[in-house]
């Protein structure tokens, strides 16, 4: 028997211009390139963050094409592709993301019969990061900052500084409700800040931390960040380390709150 060989196609510049051109809707994975955002608005097209919760349905529909261990983000992305009406699926398959994605692209151009196309950004030039820094309540500051991802310019309207109380580090739990714990007083730090500076493989910008104010180092189960939430939250001199999968359950809730409430980082 011959040996078999599936794709995995590296898209130049050219190509993938060629191939979103005409579309109408597109999903993303990750945070693609400010180049890829850019020419997405400029053509008109539609994004949507396959990240998030797009489709109410069971993440076990996508055991077929996912293990159980890899994370609830992953796995919701793989739903959303399979349900929705797309043109195009643009994952970051480089340093941004994760390893984890780059296979997932490989099983979505072989699942889906619409290009699947990959980049990597490796961005460097800062936007800032006045979401994470601003006084607004978490929920809030993780749509904006996610919401943010579609756009290619940065938050016309930040809130404004607030001293912080209290931390969230980590990348945007798939289950926001989790959010909805913190004071509004809670700067982001981790992954969901690179995301705000549209920077996402930038290294010592997600593991920036501040060792003053109580943090929440949050992970999504079975998520290759896990290591680095739970390395940098054993260095912070008052962290939870908190890793949840799917749902948000009472007993993380209660973790929360009560390493909110103990530390005082309520005001």
């Amino acid at each position: 028997m011959a040996d078999t060989r599936i794709r995995q196609t590296t898209r130049t510049t050219a190509d993938w211009r060629q191939m979103l051109t005409g579309g109408k809707r597109v999903g993303i994975v990750g945070v693609p390139p400010l180049e890829v955002i850019a020419f997405l608005h400029g053509q008109g097209i539609g994004i949507d963050d396959l990240d998030a919760m797009l489709i109410r349905a069971d993440l076990e529909l996508v055991t077929a094409y996912l293990p159980r261990v890899y994370c609830a983000i992953l796995r919701t992305v793989v739903l959303n592709a399979l349900h929705l009406k797309l043109d195009a699926v643009i994952v970051d398959v480089g340093p941004g993301k994760c390893d984890a994605a780059f296979h997932v692209a490989t099983i979505l151009e072989e699942s889906l019969d619409i290009p699947v196309i990959r980049t990597e950004n490796r961005d460097a030039v800062p936007f800032g990061t006045p979401i994470a820094e601003g006084r607004l309540s978490l929920l809030d500051k993780l749509l904006r900052i996610t919401e943010g991802v579609k756009s290619p310019y940065a938050d016309p309207n930040p809130p404004p500084p607030c001293r912080a109380t209290a931390g969230f580090w980590g990348v945007p739990p798939r289950d926001f409700s989790i959010l909805q714990l913190f004071p509004d007083t809670t700067h982001v730090y981790g992954w969901s800040r690179c995301m705000e500076n549209k920077t996402p493989a930038d290294g010592d910008l997600e593991a920036l931390f501040n060792p003053e104010i109580p943090t929440v180092f949050f992970a999504q189960s079975f998520c290759a960040k896990t290591a680095l939430a739970r390395f940098l939250a054993n260095r912070h001199p008052h962290a939870l380390y908190l890793d949840v999968d799917v749902h948000t359950g009472n007993s993380a809730r209660a973790k929360i709150e009560a390493f909110l409430e103990l530390s005082g980082a309520c005001p």
